[in-house]
């Protein structure tokens, strides 16, 4: 069996450390695969490119940043430990974007921000920037329902898809019909699917993506390491069985 050393020195640690938060931040959104695929993966291997204060990032202004930080913040709001605005997610989330989608997902995300933008506009008479926290958590609420549910159907239709065949499932039906009226009415997930049959080729609900990439951005930082979760820079034996009490945090995987 290799030393710490000999571990330490190996070239693919980084790779699977990486790896497995992807894994692990994937089945808390219920283990579906992430937009970006193996260029996701690899992006996140070369490490965070660092955006100076008034950067900007491919289409991103610092503006476009701003409102993504605001998102992140309300999916992962400052408590006992800094939120994802202090991790500078909004940020990451344009560099991966920019970086690991291609045209039509960068389309669907971008779209997507202004649809939220509108959707608050409409349910609050205010933009999403100039919304109350409550109003923020109350409309984002709504729209990862509607992501969850529009997501199932998708999944049930991929599941259940034959080759050739480009018809919308039964199950998919089922999934779709619990979709929420106004999105065939220029709600808030109007474009994404909407008034057409869900199939397997859908393409991603947008909001899916921001909370993906939230969650991603957040529990790979060093906030997200070190101060959402438990980080030893360098382990030490290996113990199976650790006294656990609840409320403890999890461990963080070393990058």
């Amino acid at each position: 069996m290799p030393n710490d050393q000999e571990m330490t020195d190996r070239p693919d640690v980084a790779t699977i450390d990486r790896r497995e938060m992807i894994r692990r931040v994937g089945f808390l959104l219920g283990g579906m695969t992430f937009v970006g695929g193996t260029s996701l993966l690899t992006a996140c291997e070369k490490g965070h490119r660092v955006v100076q204060a008034g950067d900007q990032v491919g289409q991103f202004s610092t503006a476009d940043m701003n409102f993504l930080d605001e998102v992140a913040e309300t999916i992962l709001p400052a408590t006992k430990t800094p939120g994802a605005k202090a991790a500078k997610v909004g940020p990451f989330m344009a560099v991966m974007i920019t970086d690991c989608y291609d045209d039509k997902e960068q389309k669907i995300f971008r779209d997507g921000m202004k649809q939220l933008d509108d959707a608050c506009k409409k349910a609050n008479n205010v933009a999403f920037m100039q919304a109350t926290p409550q109003q923020r958590t109350s409309l984002l609420e709504a729209l990862d329902k509607e992501q969850k549910t529009y997501s199932d159907a998708v999944d049930a239709a991929r599941r259940n898809k034959k080759p050739g065949d480009t018809a919308t499932t039964t199950t998919a039906k089922k999934a779709q019909a619990q979709l929420p009226d106004q999105r065939k009415e220029g709600g808030l997930g109007s474009d994404v699917g909407a008034a057409t049959a869900i199939t397997a080729d859908s393409p991603k609900h947008y909001f899916r993506m921001m909370k993906e990439l939230s969650l991603l951005g957040y529990f790979t930082s060093e906030i997200g390491c070190t101060q959402a979760q438990r980080y030893a820079e360098t382990p030490g034996k290996y113990d199976p069985c650790v006294p656990y009490k609840p409320g403890d945090k999890a461990w963080a995987p070393h990058a």
